[in-house]
């Protein structure tokens, strides 16, 4: 069967809504999020609707994912292949997803496109301090939005999910790519330190996704306690991969 995001994520919503799937650290602050399937669906509906229904985004359109690693980037990037857009890291998108270091880079052009900024604090709430103007404050804005998404112009397998300079990716090309992936076994539980947005960090959510397991998400990881979250998250594959120290 040919996939795409919004299959994918109905498999793992029939088979075990309720078990984790996104799990997020940051080791600096000491925030732990934890995702069940349900819950980040929810969360995609919001920002695809957010994204679709709030800021006229259409399938085909590039979304600039420029977050840190963080438990949102994954969020946008189920968001942005719901609703058929490309996940890109160019200058030349259609609209932003920033957070807070990103502000000065975008903020000048939020007349021109829409420039969504989340300010990472826990809960995903909004930002303490007014933003530029034109800036969209996603964790006022996100809060509003339904929890489902239907697009009347649905994803299809042959839309582009990402256009990083490393080549084009059909949503077709990405799910099958991860079903067939070696980051983990099926059913397994991925630690992973890399920016989820990123061209190296997207296989550690596809292949989870696709694999029926689960991802770890570290920020700001401290090498003293990655050892600690692994074996307290029951991970069993890390990315990088790093030999197991005893």
């Amino acid at each position: 069967m040919t996939m795409t995001f919004s299959s994918v994520l109905a498999g793992l919503l029939r088979r075990d809504a309720g078990r984790p799937l996104v799990t997020y650290y940051d080791h600096a602050s000491g925030e732990r999020v934890e995702l069940s399937v349900t819950t980040y669906a929810n969360w995609v509906a919001k920002a695809a609707s957010l994204l679709v229904d709030e800021h006229d985004l259409e399938r085909g359109d590039r979304l600039c994912i420029d977050l840190p690693p963080h438990w949102l980037g994954t969020v946008f990037l189920g968001a942005a292949w719901s609703a058929g857009l490309t996940v890109t890291d160019g200058d030349d998108a259609d609209a932003v997803v920033t957070g807070p270091e990103g502000l000065e880079h975008w903020a000048p052009r939020a007349a021109s496109m829409p420039v969504l900024a989340c300010s990472l604090l826990p809960l995903g709430v909004g930002f303490r301090d007014p933003l530029p103007p034109h800036v969209h404050d996603v964790g006022v804005e996100i809060w509003s939005q339904p929890d489902s998404f239907i697009p009347v112009d649905p994803a299809q397998p042959g839309d582009v999910a990402t256009d990083f300079p490393i080549g084009r990716v059909s949503q077709a090309q990405l799910w099958s790519t991860a079903a067939a992936g070696g980051l983990l076994t099926d059913g397994g539980r991925l630690l992973s330190v890399a920016n989820p947005a990123s061209p190296p960090g997207i296989a550690t959510v596809t292949e989870p996704f696709a694999r029926n397991g689960s991802l770890v998400l570290v920020a700001h990881a401290d090498p003293q306690q990655l050892e600690a979250t692994y074996a307290a998250e029951r991970a069993t594959a890390r990315f990088p991969r790093i030999e197991h120290q005893d």
